[in-house]
């Protein structure tokens, strides 16, 4: 065999090693639970409470949705465009179009968002997207305003977030204490997750206008959470209204987090189950106690993303995960305390292909964003789709 590598595939070798460190790990399996998952296996059909209906269909790249009180349905498109679907039909003009300085390379672009609780009153929509300044990206939080189908930019209330084309974390959720809560990635500087200082590698808990909650851990700070790589889901526990958040790990590990105010979850210096910090990395750690996760994927890619608890029918309190890599959405019955998992099965494994986020909507149903068109993906003519899950 020849030893001799040219400059041209030594380059090659070289981007392909570097795309490893992107959002999902292309060594580890597709699909599949992890080994510690106490019930893992195929969900059968017979075992699916829900019928699929088509709602949209030719988007490009949906990532986040949600639904206001007169029954139209906004979601955002990576490339920029908030939308929205109205009495079922899809609405071709946006909302809002993030155009100018919106940076969208690779995993950056317009990401999250939520509409108010009092949305309905003062039209207000709270918004996650990448932006380029000084020749480096960054990211923000912005509050529009819409009214008569159109928005406007209202208020800048987080900015100069670190952002990066990988690991821009940009879910944005309301939480029931009436917080607006972000997740944000490492944006690729590993150490800035356990610095508490740096505005990465964080879940963050503000107010809506933008200041500082006063019993936030940190004070003064909106920090909420550190230690994170890419944290792109959040949801509460319909009873007990914990916080629980999806996370992509390096090489696999990916996790589910039960987030508490001021804990640790130890990127980079742990990863997975692991509590016990390497002597030369002791003096690296940044605040808070060190929590491991209620179940991780070990040696297989989740690439876990947007996420909801089922707060009615016989799913009741059961936690839903929208996976990219593992192309799938799994299904996770917690145990009693809320700290593990009872069971955690594969749904619509390899059906839709990648899956951004499930969200419930206010009559029960679920709805599925596809992300075949995010440059990752095996898109088909008819994708992106917008699917809703009726229960049968």
């Amino acid at each position: 065999m020849n030893r001799t590598i040219s400059r041209t595939a030594a380059g090659l070798l070289l981007a392909l090693l570097l795309a490893g460190c992107e959002e999902e790990r292309q060594a580890a399996p597709a699909t599949g639970t992890a080994p510690s998952a106490p019930s893992a296996g195929t969900a059968s059909k017979a075992g699916f409470p829900y019928k699929q209906e088509i709602v949209a269909t030719g988007l490009a790249v949906p990532w986040e949705i949600d639904f206001a009180p007169d029954g139209r349905i906004f979601f955002t498109e990576r490339g920029g465009a908030l939308r929205v679907i109205d009495k079922g039909k899809l609405i071709e003009k946006p909302v809002f179009q993030f155009n100018g300085s919106l940076y969208k390379q690779g995993e950056a672009g317009l990401l999250g968002f939520t509409l108010d609780p009092q949305f309905e009153r003062n039209g207000y929509i709270y918004a996650y997207y990448t932006y380029f300044k000084d020749d480096q990206p960054f990211n923000r939080v912005v509050r529009l305003k819409e009214q008569g189908g159109k928005a406007a930019l209202d208020k800048v209330l987080l900015d100069h977030l670190p952002g990066n084309r990988i690991h821009d974390g940009g879910r944005v959720k309301f939480g029931p204490d009436g917080m607006l809560y972000i997740t944000n990635g490492d944006a690729d500087d590993r150490p800035s997750a356990q610095d508490v200082t740096a505005l990465s590698g964080k879940i963050f808990r503000i107010a809506k206008d933008g200041s500082v909650p006063p019993d936030n851990p940190f004070p003064g700070s909106p920090v909420y959470s550190l230690g994170h790589r890419n944290p792109q889901g959040l949801a509460w526990h319909p009873e007990t209204k914990r916080l629980y958040s999806s996370e992509h790990g390096q090489t696999a590990h990916d996790e589910i987090n039960l987030i508490e105010a001021g804990a640790n979850y130890g990127w980079p210096l742990v990863e997975g189950d692991e509590t016990e910090l390497k002597p030369a990395d002791a003096g690296k750690k940044g605040p808070g106690p060190l929590r491991a996760p209620v179940v991780h994927s070990r040696d297989v890619t989740w690439a876990p993303s947007g996420m909801t608890f089922v707060s009615r029918g016989p799913w009741k309190d059961h936690l839903l995960v929208a996976n990219l890599r593992g192309t799938q959405v799994l299904h996770i019955v917690l145990s009693q305390d809320g700290r593990s998992a009872h069971s955690v099965e594969p749904l619509l494994a390899g059906e839709l292909g990648r899956l951004r986020t499930v969200a419930e909507a206010p009559d029960g149903s679920l709805y599925v964003l596809t992300n075949n068109r995010d440059g990752r993906g095996q898109p088909q003519k008819d994708d992106d789709k917008i699917i809703r899950l009726i229960p049968d």
